[in-house]
């Protein structure tokens, strides 16, 4: 059968209203937009998502190494006592 059509709706499809053509346009602005500028929004991503993961990076490194610096000064500290306990080192006691 050869279609008969009168137009690109064709007899069985009514015309989009005002509303529905005003929606159509607005959607294709929207893919035009994301189309035209998703390089730069993947770029600004991934600078995001770097400056991020520095600052996270950053972060547990500095509480690893302050953890570790408090270690040390607790060893510090424990040798300090014992030193205080025996006392000063003189020819008598050494």
């Amino acid at each position: 059968m050869a279609e008969t059509g009168a137009g690109a709706g064709g007899p069985g499809k009514p015309l989009p209203t005002a509303a529905e053509k005003q929606l159509l346009r607005r959607r294709r602005q929207e893919l035009d937009y994301w189309k035209n500028n998703a390089a730069r929004l993947g770029r600004r991503n991934l600078l995001t998502g770097l400056t991020i993961g520095a600052f996270v990076v950053g972060m547990f490194s500095y509480t690893i190494l302050s953890v570790k610096q408090e270690r040390i000064m607790e060893e510090l500290d424990d040798e300090a006592k014992i030193h205080i306990v025996r006392g000063p080192r003189t020819g008598a006691n050494s």
